[in-house]
C-alpha cells in the first residue's frame, strides 16, 4: 500500500469521528483534567520534599498536603476510568454505525452483488475488520489529541520555572513521533496483508465446512485438512509479523523516552554540582529540579502511549482498505419508488427494449421486448448464460435495468420493492432450508399463519407424505440434511405457496430431481400455475408443451417466442437446443431435427 493510499484511508477514518464527537470530546476532557491534577500533584510532592530535606520542616505541617495527594490520586483514577468509558462508548457507536451501513449497502445492492464473494469474506468484513477499528477510535484518536494538549500544559508550567529543562523537553519530544511514524509505515501494510489473508482463510474454511459431506464421499478430508493447516500457518506467520512490528515500535519509543528523561536529569545534576549555570531565573532550588523531574516522565507519557496505540492506527488502516473500497464503490443500484402495487389479480408484464444490468453497469441481457398476459403460463428456455436468470432477477427487483419493464402498466423501478416482493412467489433450483423444524421453515417470514393455511400449502405442494412420515416438528440440519433433494424441494414449494401471490417465478425447480420427484413437483405446480402469472425456466419437453408461451434466449437476446408446436416446427435454434439438452427424451418424442 503506497503512502497516498494510507493518507486517504486515514482521512476517511477521521471523517467518521464526528459520529462519536460527544464521547471523544469527553474522553479528551478527562485526559486534560487528569494532566492538570498531575501538575498540582507534582507541585505538592516537590514542595513537601523540598520542605523536609532543605528547610527541615516538620511532617505535621504537611498533613493537608498528604491529604491533598490522596484526594488527587483518587480524582486522577476517576478521570482515567471515565476516559476509558467514554472512549469505549464512542468507538462502539462508530462500529455499530459501520455495521449498519454495510448491512444497508448489502441489502441495497442485492443478492447478485453478495454472491460475488464467498460468505466467509463478508463475515470477515462485518466482524473482524470492523472490530479492528475499535482501538483506533477508542485509543489512538483520543490519544492523538491528548498528545498535543498534555505536553503543552506541562511546558506552560515548566518554562516559567526553568527554561533550559523546558527547552530539552521541547527539542526531544519530536523524536518519539518521528520513530513512531517510521515503524508505523510498515505496520499498516503488514496489517492490510494480514486482513486479506484472514478473509481468504475465512472463505476457504467456510466453503470446506459446507462441503464436508462431499469431501467425505470422495475421501478428501485429509488433503483439505492439510490445505487448511497450511493456510492457518501462513496466517499465523503474518499475525506474528504484525505483533513483531508493534513490540519493536514500543521498545524504540521507550528507549528514546528514557534517554530524553535522562538528559533532563543530567542537566539538573550538573547544575547542582556547579558545572552548569544557566536555565534558571534565579537560584536553582531542589523544588525546581524535583518538580521538573516528576513531570518529565508524564511529559513523554502521552507520546509514548500514542506510540503504543499507533499499531491500532496501522491495524485500522489495514481493516479500512476493503471497507472503504466497498462503501465508496461505484455501483448501479436497483431503482425503486414508493408506489404500492395492490392489485389482487394476476399481473401483466410488459418489457420494451429492456436490458438487464450487472451491479457494475454491464449489460447481462437485452434489449428485449415481450408481453406476458394475466394468468399466462410462460416457459423460458436457453443455454446457460443466455439471460434467463437475469430476467428473473430483474423481475425480482434484484438487478437494475434500462428501458421499460412494467407490471400492470406501472414501471417496476417506481414500485415499493418490499411491497412488490411480498406478492411474488419464487422457487429456485436449489432452495435453501434453514436449520430447524419443518414448521419453522414453512412459516419463515410468516410466523402468524394458521394451521389450516399450513395444511393447505402442504397439500398444494404434494408434501403430505413427508409430513405424515416425519411430522412438522422434524428437525432439519445444515444444507437440508435429513431430507432427500425431492423432499426439500417440495417443502420449499409449500413455503412458496404459503402466501397468495400474483406472480410465480420458478427457476428450473426440477433440474436436479429424478423422474418420480419431478412428476410430483410438476403435478403440484400444474394445479397452481393457472391461478397467477407464472414464469418457469426449464428445458423439459413436457413442461414446455404445457406452457401457454415460450420465450427463447440466446447470448442475452430474445431470439424466439411462441407456443411449443410452432417453435419446434419452424425454429432451428429451438430444435437444436432441446436436442442437445434432452437427447433421450426427444428420441422418445420423435422430435424432428433440422
Amino acid at each position: 500500500m503506497d503512502k497516498s493510499r494510507q493518507q486517504l484511508l486515514t482521512r476517511w477514518l477521521r471523517q467518521h469521528r464526528a459520529l462519536a464527537k460527544p464521547w471523544i470530546g469527553l474522553c479528551v476532557l478527562c485526559g486534560t483534567v487528569s494532566t492538570l491534577l498531575l501538575v498540582v500533584q507534582c507541585w505538592i510532592l516537590a514542595s513537601v520534599l523540598h520542605g523536609l530535606i532543605i528547610e527541615h520542616t516538620t511532617r505535621d505541617e504537611f498533613y493537608l498536603s498528604f491529604l491533598g495527594l490522596i484526594m488527587i490520586a483518587l480524582l486522577r483514577a476517576m478521570c482515567s476510568w471515565l476516559k476509558e468509558q467514554f472512549a469505549f462508548k464512542g468507538a462502539t457507536q462508530i462500529r455499530r454505525f459501520m455495521r449498519k451501513t454495510v448491512f444497508s449497502e448489502l441489502e441495497r445492492r442485492g443478492p447478485l452483488y453478495v454472491q460475488r464473494l464467498p460468505v466467509g469474506s463478508w463475515s470477515s468484513l462485518l466482524v473482524e475488520q470492523i472490530e479492528h477499528l475499535h482501538d483506533f477510535y477508542a485509543r489512538f484518536l483520543p490519544q492523538s489529541m491528548l498528545s498535543g494538549i498534555q505536553p503543552f500544559i506541562i511546558l506552560l508550567v515548566v518554562f516559567p520555572i526553568n527554561w533550559a529543562s523546558g527547552l530539552i523537553l521541547l527539542l526531544t519530544a519530536p523524536l518519539i513521533p518521528l520513530f513512531m511514524i517510521l515503524t508505523g509505515l510498515g505496520a499498516a501494510d503488514a496489517n492490510r496483508r494480514n486482513f486479506k489473508a484472514l478473509s481468504r482463510l475465512s472463505a476457504h474454511f467456510l466453503d470446506r465446512l459446507q462441503g464436508l459431506l462431499t469431501l467425505r464421499l470422495f475421501a478428501q478430508q485429509e488433503n483439505e485438512g492439510k490445505k487448511i493447516s497450511f493456510a492457518s500457518e501462513e496466517f499465523r506467520e503474518r499475525t506474528m509479523e504484525v505483533l513483531r512490528m508493534a513490540f519493536l515500535s514500543s521498545a524504540v519509543l521507550e528507549f528514546f523516552a528514557s534517554v530524553s528523561i535522562a538528559l533532563v536529569a543530567v542537566y539538573f545534576g550538573f547544575s547542582y554540582l556547579g558545572h552548569l549555570d544557566f536555565g534558571d531565573y534565579g537560584q536553582l532550588s531542589l523544588f525546581t529540579g524535583l518538580f521538573v523531574l516528576l513531570l518529565a516522565p508524564d511529559f513523554y507519557l502521552p507520546l509514548r502511549e500514542l506510540g503504543v496505540h499507533y499499531h491500532a492506527k496501522a491495524q485500522a488502516i489495514g481493516a479500512a482498505d476493503q471497507l472503504q473500497t466497498f462503501l465508496e464503490e461505484d455501483v448501479v443500484y436497483v431503482a425503486q419508488g414508493a408506489t404500492a402495487l395492490t392489485s389482487d389479480t394476476a399481473w401483466q408484464i410488459t418489457a420494451t427494449d429492456c436490458s438487464v444490468l450487472s451491479v457494475d453497469g454491464k449489460v447481462l441481457a437485452g434489449p428485449f421486448s415481450f408481453t406476458i398476459s394475466q394468468n399466462q403460463f410462460v416457459a423460458i428456455v436457453g443455454k446457460t448464460g443466455s439471460g434467463k436468470s437475469s430476467l428473473l432477477n430483474a423481475l425480482l427487483g434484484f438487478a437494475p435495468y434500462t428501458g421499460s419493464l412494467k407490471i400492470n402498466g406501472v414501471e417496476l423501478s417506481s414500485l415499493d420493492l418490499r411491497c412488490y416482493r411480498s406478492q411474488i412467489g419464487w422457487l429456485s433450483q436449489n432452495p435453501r432450508l434453514m436449520p430447524g423444524s419443518i414448521r419453522s421453515n414453512l412459516t419463515l417470514g410468516h410466523p402468524e399463519v394458521s394451521e389450516s393455511t399450513i395444511s393447505a400449502a402442504i397439500e398444494r405442494a404434494g408434501a403430505q407424505d413427508i409430513i405424515h412420515s416425519k411430522g412438522l416438528e422434524y428437525q432439519i440440519s445444515e444444507q437440508s440434511a435429513g431430507l432427500s433433494v425431492g423432499q426439500a424441494q417440495r417443502i420449499a414449494l409449500a413455503r412458496t405457496l404459503m402466501k397468495p401471490c400474483q406472480l410465480l417465478l420458478l427457476d428450473e425447480p426440477t433440474a436436479s430431481l429424478d423422474r418420480v420427484n419431478e412428476q410430483q413437483i410438476m403435478s403440484a405446480l400444474s394445479a397452481v400455475c393457472q391461478k397467477q402469472t407464472t414464469l418457469l425456466v426449464t428445458h423439459r419437453p413436457e413442461q414446455l408443451k404445457a406452457a401457454d408461451e415460450i420465450l427463447m434466449f440466446s447470448e442475452g437476446s430474445l431470439i424466439g417466442q411462441g407456443r411449443y408446436d410452432v417453435l419446434i416446427q419452424h425454429h432451428d435454434a429451438f430444435r437444436h437446443l432441446l436436442a442437445n439438452e434432452n437427447s433421450t427424451p426427444f428420441a422418445q418424442e420423435g422430435v424432428p431435427h433440422a
